[in-house]
């Protein structure tokens, strides 16, 4: 099969690679869409040490189950792979499995690929009226809807829930669609780039500004900088909650004195629970995120460019979405 390789920094092959060998309790899906992530340009940038080259990256993806008894059935893919019997699974939290796995990390390769092989209880069907390409938009838009749900759970019933979004990229936007889907009643995204934020104005509808000032009950950090998190210490209300997503840098920023005088609530979150990824792709198929019409489409072999233009900031759109066969 033909596969988009991470060679090592700033480097991406689009090569042959040997098709996937599913085991017994996995399933071979034809992968059909699949979308690059900040992780991906994470590892494109070498800055993880958990994806050492050569690695397929992507783990965002759609597609359709090759052979056996649900051929033909079109599903996305949750990319965690969990043991299922500790007691962080059992108690629902799948994300916080101490073994857990996710495709485009070793040992598992990822989805910038024609095809993978993933456990059953890792698809969800798709209706036959949802593009794939919507339905690759699962896994970026669950990671956002649990660090919201989790944010929503943290704050005072008395609270105004007027929410400010730092970041305006894929995890950014979602968390706005997730907020305004549980019924926040003000939900502002702030985001530097001009270009993007002509875009989630203009296209995705959403209030985006270059700068925040003010108060706000819900800060979602979805950059990760220090110079967000202090942006965020600075912007909660007192008794609010800051929900932080991104992982752009590992120290700095956040205002602790404040945060404890204020009562400021900080919730560290990643990815999501099964039952949240689920949850996500039913909201996708009910039309409760939008019309989610902000990605920009290209062919897998035109991955290394799309990374290329990502990282100079030369793409409007909030998500690209690749094909393995185009």
């Amino acid at each position: 099969m033909k596969a988009l390789v991470y060679q090592g920094n700033k480097t991406l092959r689009f090569q042959d690679v040997p098709d996937p060998n599913p085991s017994e309790d996995e399933l071979l899906i034809k992968v059909e869409a699949v979308g690059i992530c900040g992780s991906d340009m994470h590892a494109y940038l070498g800055h993880d040490a958990r994806r050492p080259a050569p690695l397929i990256l992507g783990h965002e993806a759609a597609g359709t189950i090759v052979g056996g008894a649900r051929d033909g059935e079109r599903v996305t893919v949750n990319p965690l792979v969990n043991c299922g019997t500790c007691p962080t699974c059992l108690s629902g939290r799948e994300n916080l499995c101490p073994t857990r796995q996710i495709i485009s990390m070793q040992p598992r390769e990822g989805a910038f690929a024609q095809f993978i092989a993933m456990p059953p209880s890792n698809l969800v069907t798709v209706p036959d009226a949802i593009p794939l390409a919507k339905a690759a938009l699962a896994e970026p838009l669950a990671v956002s809807w649990h660090a919201v749900r989790l944010a929503l759970a943290a704050r005072h019933p008395a609270d105004d829930g007027k929410a400010l979004v730092l970041g305006g990229g894929a995890i950014g936007l979602a968390a706005a669609l997730a907020l305004q889907a549980m019924g926040a009643p003000d939900v502002t995204i702030v985001e530097p780039n001009a270009a993007r934020r002509a875009f989630l104005a203009n296209t995705c509808g959403q209030s985006a500004v270059a700068d925040a000032q003010g108060s706000y009950s819900i800060v979602i950090d979805a950059v990760g900088f220090a110079a967000t998190r202090a942006a965020a210490s600075a912007l909660a209300a007192p008794g609010g909650v800051i929900a932080h997503v991104g992982l752009g840098e590992d120290t700095g920023g956040l205002d602790v004195r404040r945060m404890t005088l204020q009562e400021i609530t900080f919730i560290g979150t990643y990815t999501y629970t099964a039952q949240d990824f689920r949850d996500t792709a039913q909201a996708i198929f009910d039309g409760r995120l939008g019309a989610l019409d902000w990605t920009e489409h290209r062919s897998l072999t035109d991955g290394n460019r799309a990374f290329q233009d990502l990282l100079s900031g030369a793409v409007a759109a909030p998500k690209i979405v690749l094909d393995p066969w185009a």
